[in-house]
Formats: C-alpha cells, structure tokens, sequence
C-alpha cells in the first residue's frame, strides 16, 4: 500500500492511525518492513479481499495493489552437460581504486573469482543460500569481471576488484510476497552505507512500470541516488517477447529510476546489432520517457553470453538475459573510472555513455539512446578532427550556468557537427508520478554572439535539444521535456555560422508540480563533441587556444600497446 503523510511532524499520526485502522478492520499491517519515500509511505498489509476494501476508505490511502514477486533467478536457457574451458587472466585489475558492488544471489563455495573479488558478504547471515542465486550471483560477478568469455579462450583482464553483496537468499524462494520488502529493505542498506561508486542490480519485481504510479523500489532507489554520487546499472527484465499492447512488456521495475542507468540486452557486439528479443521495451514514465537508457549485449539463442560456471577450475557457462547486459554495461563505465581515474564523476562517466551510444536504425523505443561501442577507447579518445570536452560541478535552482563551446583560433571551416549531452542528478517527488523528478533544465544553444535581436541582452537562440523525442505535443507545450534527466542530440551546422557559441542551462527547482522554494544544489555533467573534418588536429588547436581554461584529462594508470 502506498499512504500518503503530512509533511513534518504529523506524519507519525498518520502512520499510527493507519495502523490503529487497520486492526479495526481486521488487517495485519508489517510497518517493520515499510518504507518512506518522499511524502509517501509504502507498507505491506496483509488481510482478506473485503477487509481490504475496507482499508481502501482510509483517507490517505494512495493505491493498493498486490505485491508482485521477485523475477525468477534460473537462467533463460540452460546448455547441457558438455563443460567449456577457458583462461583466465594472471593480471591484477587495471586500478585497484574503483569501488565496485554487485546486488544478488551470493557465491557458490567454488569459484574460481577469488583473485578480483575485494569481499563477500551476505545480508542476513540467518538465511540459506538459494541455489539458483549462487549461480546467477556468479555469473553477473564474471560479466562484470570479464565480459563475455570466448570459448577455450582467455577471459579479458578486469578494470576493477569487486564486492558481492548476497541480497537474495532461500527465503526469497518461499515465493512470500513480503521477501520483495525485505530484499529491497537490503539494497537500501548497501546504498545507504555510501561505500560505492559503482552497482549494478539485476533483480527487482516481476512487474512491468506503470504510468500512473510510481513503485517503493523505483522511489526508495531514486531517492538514494539523487546526490549523483553513485552510478547504477539495473537491468530491465526479460519481458520483451510478453504482450505489447496491454504494457506486460514494459520495462520492469525498478529500471524506471530516472537516476539510475536502464540497460537492456542486444543479441550482438557486432555493428549489425539488434534489440534481443526477450529484452523489454520502452517507453518508460514521462519524465524518464527514454527507457531503456543504453543497450549492451547479453547473449542471444545463437550467440550466448558466456560465463564463468561454479567450480575449482575455470569453465564456462553459456547464458543469456539482461541479467549480464547490466554488469556489462557497468564494466564499461568502472573501465573508463579505471583509467582515467577520480577526475571523471560517475555522473560525467553516464554522460559519456550515453554520448557515445549508436542507436543504428532501431526504434528508440526498443534501444533508448543507443549501444554503447564496445572498444572503450573509442568513447575516451578523440581521433583526427575530433574534440571532446566534459563540465562537471554543481548548478543553483534559479542560476544560470554558460557553457563556452571551446572553438580553435580562427573559427572553424567547413561542415561540422556538434553533439551535446546533460545528464544531472534530481531530487524525486514519488507521491507525484506526473511531476515526479523535483530539478529541471532550460538549455538553450546561441551559435553566435554577432546575432543579437534590437533590444535583446543575449545572442539569437537555434533549438538544439528536440523535445520531440521525449515527450507529445500537447506534454511540450506543458513544458514536459525540461524535466528529463538526460538530453542528448546532434546536429549539422556550417563551421562559419558559429561565433563564440555557448550553451545556457538555467535550473528549475519545483515540489509537488509547483515552484519550490529552498531547493538543494543539484549535480550535472555536460559533454560536447565537435566533429570538424577541415580541421585534422583540432584537440591540440583548441587545447592552445583555451589553455589556461582546459584541463585535459590524462589516462592514470600504464595501457598496453595494442597491436591491430
């Protein structure tokens, strides 16, 4: 049930009443396993179906609904017996500064992970291991360790150590609904305890998201990941081939967190990629209309996802499931962490994601923003006539913050394009799923500073970020698309029409739909690229030409030569 409370001090009156209420009507409410988001409270009840209705007049009630179960931990395919060998690397991880966890089922007695696993721990040390959760617990760990192994090959060296938090155990298996709360009672614990940088979660509730209504993981998440300190990959469910038209194939809670990172499975790594056909779809809740987020591959009927199987010698499991697209994806973002260290926020680390993702010629209801290359250096590196710079920090409600667009001396020749992204962290308001994120932002591009209008204080605007691809008309006439937490485009343009060009953001704050007063500082991250053929070394010309206002960022740890 979610219950809405008053603001302050009242809300413990509105949580005693409830309770005292729903003993009246001969409902048992579980308030050890509550939890409070925003102004909501969300608690499971238990109690019979006339009971229930009953419980329904309480005037604060917000929705009742059953409690789903958790998704099923077996693996979507099963191979036979026939056991695959592989090598693993000698290598320690490339940094050891990282800190990594990983959400799930637990470790297997055996494995053969213990060189670049930091800890073990499990959540409730009174619970059995679940089986099924040790296996699935091993290989998410391995694809974030390794990525998909090669059959009788060697595994790829690691970015990172990494913490294998057992969130799930054998009680969950008792399909109690209650085990929903209790796991998410865990997570909440991990993130709370502010010791990572980097998680991925690869389980959550068997439901597809709703419009109307936004679920106590969605909310409890969010919420914990507001400060932009923590990137999180979550993995969208296996869903993709249910019923489009009735919503069951929907991504599933809690992907629809507008802070985290949605990934869903694509069936190759290959240029000719597609959306795997089990992976769900989008859209997501507007605001956070672009789900999934980013794709990664996580094996397909063809071409498996391989993993590391439980044992003392290292053998490989082939599996598929946006279960290994998730960690997949974050082995990406602790990779460019890895190397070119605490530099880059993890903020800064999802803008450049999501920068360098390809949707191909997909839907972007399918593929949100895209897949991301898989040759990490492509995203960190510029190439001949290729500029990229990255804005970090934080942004004031009601400020306004001018990004420069670094130009070479002398402008630029030719055709160019230029591509920008924002990503920011936003406080959430979960008792209004309409308005649910609190922070937005105004972006307006000014390519020149030579066309000023009679009488205007700034330079002409040209739209850049088009709210077409995030909400309906009639949502951006209501200024809908302003509050998405990612925006992202690109676009053509002559290099002569562009004249000290700038991006102005100006952040909004609102509560409840409504102007807010008192808002909290917000972080961002914005990276622009600049394309220019004409000019081959255009990282070094506007590296001089902004010298004493560009840092560039240097790789922190030794890489291998890679011979082609």
């Amino acid at each position: 049930m979610g219950i809405h409370l008053l603001p302050d001090e009242s809300r413990l009156f509105v949580q005693q009443s409830f309770v005292k209420y729903a003993k009246e009507v001969g409902v048992k409410v579980h308030s050890d396993l509550g939890f409070t988001a925003g102004n909501l409270w969300f608690v499971p009840v238990e109690g019979k179906h006339d009971h229930i209705e009953r419980l329904a007049e309480f005037v604060f009630v917000r929705v009742i609904r059953p409690v789903p179960k958790l998704r099923g931990l077996r693996p979507v395919q099963r191979a036979g017996e026939v056991s695959v060998g592989c090598s693993l690397p000698t290598e320690q991880p490339l940094s050891s500064e990282p800190k990594v966890a990983i959400l799930d089922g637990g470790l297997p007695k055996q494995h053969v992970i213990g060189p670049w696993l930091r800890s073990y721990r499990v959540l409730d040390e009174n619970a059995q291991d679940d089986p099924a959760g040790l296996e699935h617990g091993l290989a998410v760990s391995s694809a974030f360790l390794f990525g998909p192994i090669q059959p009788n090959g060697t595994a790829a060296r690691p970015f990172a150590y990494v913490d294998h938090l057992r969130v799930l155990d054998k009680d969950a298996e008792t399909e109690d609904p209650l085990e929903l709360y209790r796991t998410l009672g865990f997570v909440e614990q991990v993130l709370l305890s502010r010791q990572y940088q980097f998680i991925n979660l690869s389980l959550g509730p068997d439901l597809p998201i709703e419009d109307t209504d936004v679920h106590a993981w969605t909310s409890v998440i969010d919420d914990l990941l507001s400060d932009g300190d923590t990137l999180m990959t979550v993995a969208i469910g296996n869903n993709g081939q249910m019923d489009r038209a009735s919503g069951n194939a929907r991504v599933q809670v809690p992907s629809d967190c507008v802070n985290a990172l949605a990934v869903g499975a694509a069936n190759d790594t290959e240029a000719n990629w597609a959306r795997a056909s089990y992976s769900a779809v989008g859209p997501g809740r507007s605001p956070g209309v672009v789900k999934p987020d980013l794709m990664a591959f996580g094996g397909n009927a063809g071409n498996y996802f391989h993993v590391i199987s439980p044992g003392k010698k290292a053998a490989l499991s082939p599996q598929l499931g946006t279960s290994f697209a998730s960690p997949y994806l974050l082995r990406s973002a602790v990779g460019i962490s890895a190397i070119l260290g605490a530099e880059l926020s993890p903020l800064a680390i999802k803008a450049l994601l999501v920068h360098a993702a390809d949707t191909a010629t997909h839907d972007k209801l399918e593929v949100g923003w895209g897949k991301v290359p898989e040759d990490l250096m492509s995203i960190i590196t510029c190439p001949e006539g290729v500029a990229r710079v990255v804005y970090q920090g934080e942004l004031k409600p009601g400020k306004y913050l001018r990004a420069s667009l670094p130009l070479p001396v002398g402008g630029l020749k030719g055709s160019i394009r230029l591509k920008a992204t924002f990503c920011y962290a936003s406080p959430t308001d979960p008792q209004d799923a309409a308005a649910y994120t609190r922070a937005g932002l105004e972006v307006v591009f000014r390519p020149s500073d030579e066309k000023i209008k009679d009488g205007k204080a700034n330079a002409d605007t040209k739209s850049f970020f088009d709210m077409k691809k995030y909400a309906t008309e009639e949502e951006r006439r209501s200024d809908m698309g302003k509050w998405e937490t990612v925006l992202h485009s690109a676009k053509n343009m002559r290099g002569s029409t562009l004249k000290n060009p700038v991006f102005d953001i100006h952040y909004n704050a609102r509560e409840a739909g409504h102007s807010a007063t008192g808002a909290e500082k917000i972080r961002y991250a914005l990276i622009i690229t600049v394309e220019a053929p004409k000019h081959a070394d255009l990282y070094n010309e506007i590296l001089r030409a902004y010298a004493k206002t560009l840092v560039p960022i240097q790789p922190q740890v030794s890489l291998p030569i890679r011979i082609r």
